[in-house]
């Protein structure tokens, strides 16, 4: 089935991810489901998907352990790791079960905890660094809730580290490093530092040398990237400070789009250790990072970033097929298939409307190829191709065309220019 077409509409609110998002058919929202628990439709699902697997791949290829963990825990463990004292205004109400109390996780922290207290750790296997893709749970205000960027149900790109406390630093360090190559790939190159740090306003853990310490770790992390940073006081997690990487939206607001911490609170909390190479037992450090935020502020920021004329990557469908009439059904048929066994995504726009009206069609829901097959193209065995900027590429074989995108794909290239 088509998606319907766009409208012609160029209100100053078509660079808001809200205005694109419905437009382009990547979430919608419904009074049943409840405010801020938005609905990821099929193409939405699609650049959701591509994001996390390549957050998935990256952290992989960085030597991090993929888990799994219930969005579910016990009124106790929040009450334990401190959430229900000092964050419990943004939880949602306890649910009483079976005569204990569960609460949705506004974080993930404490279930990754426990998944370390699982098994014996020594310094050789340190540090332990361990990913997920966690949903999480935040009872947000009417008021502030607004599209993907701010819900009450997400789902962060989250990891934990348990370092030993000499290795937190150079961890730190390698964790923007890794923010650094991520922004890379996704286009992102306008952000900043910021030192957050607690402060007079705020609820935090009353321990005075713990923070210290972490900030000193956070400091010593900054010091070795040779980037500027700020300081923001009140901007800290309540259990320690962090670095919170600040990035402008398309009207140039700024919001937090990816973070590290620094924590010897929870480590002391849940009496976690690992034994040291003299054989004694030592408290880790936690360090609690996210890459690319939760996937749908990134995925609300990459829409207006892009206007949603997302990278082939990222595109829901990457090219559109346009037989000029039905007797080039056929060789349409034969390109998806094609496209298919390369693992592409593509879209047979067929000849029930002009072909200048489905180019349109294509252009507006910003796919990046169109492929038109006419009487000379099947008579060439070639396609006619065009790229959604209007370029007209020369004619050329249907399996070149699939390379052409299956290679941009791959290698998930920013712009649609070949190597």
């Amino acid at each position: 089935m088509d998606a319907p077409a766009l409208s012609n509409d160029t209100t100053p609110d078509s660079s808001d991810h809200r205005w694109l998002g419905r437009r382009l058919g990547l979430f919608a929202s419904d009074e049943l489901a409840g405010a801020g628990l938005p609905l990821w439709l099929p193409d939405g699902a699609v650049v959701r998907e591509q994001l996390e697997r390549f957050v998935v791949d990256t952290e992989r290829a960085a030597g991090y352990r993929r888990v799994y963990s219930p969005v579910l825990g016990k009124r106790e463990l929040y009450e334990r790791s401190g959430h229900w004292q000092h964050f419990r205004d943004d939880m949602f109400p306890p649910m009483d079960v079976g005569g204990e109390q569960l609460v949705l996780r506004p974080s993930n922290c404490p279930h990754h905890i426990l998944i370390y207290r699982t098994a014996h750790h020594s310094f050789r296997d340190m540090p332990v660094r361990l990913s997920e893709l966690g949903a999480m749970f935040r009872r947000e205000r009417s008021g502030v809730l607004g599209g993907l960027s701010r819900v009450r149900a997400m789902t962060l790109n989250d990891a934990h580290i348990f370092a030993p406390a000499d290795a937190v630093a150079a961890e730190v360090r390698t964790v923007l490093d890794l923010i650094a190559q991520a922004y890379r790939v996704l286009g992102i190159t306008d952000h900043r530092l910021r030192l957050s740090l607690s402060g007079p306003a705020g609820s935090y853990v009353d321990r005075p040398g713990m923070w210290r310490a972490a900030e000193r770790a956070l400091r010593d992390a900054l010091a070795g990237t040779g980037m500027p940073w700020e300081e923001a006081p009140d901007e800290a997690a309540f259990y320690g400070p962090k670095i919170d990487v600040q990035v402008a939206d398309a009207r140039g607001r700024e919001e937090t789009l990816s973070t590290v911490q620094v924590d010897f609170h929870l480590p002391e909390v849940f009496d976690l250790d690992f034994q040291t190479a003299a054989g004694d037992r030592r408290r880790p450090v936690l360090i609690h990072r996210s890459l690319i935020s939760t996937m749908e502020r990134l995925v609300a920021h990459l829409t207006e970033r892009f206007g949603g004329a997302f990278p082939v990557w990222l595109a829901p469908v990457q090219l559109a097929i346009l037989p000029v009439g039905d007797a080039h059904m056929a060789a349409a048929e034969r390109l998806r298939a094609d496209a298919a066994g390369a693992l592409l995504r593509s879209e047979i726009l067929e000849p029930r409307a002009s072909l200048g009206a489905r180019i349109r069609r294509a252009q507006q829901r910003r796919v990046p190829f169109l492929a038109v097959i006419g009487d000379r193209e099947v008579a060439a065995g070639t396609v006619a191709v065009r790229r959604r900027d209007g370029a007209q590429l020369p004619p050329m074989a249907p399996a070149a065309l699939v390379d052409l995108i299956a290679g941009l794909a791959a290698r998930r290239a920013a712009t649609l220019e070949p190597r």
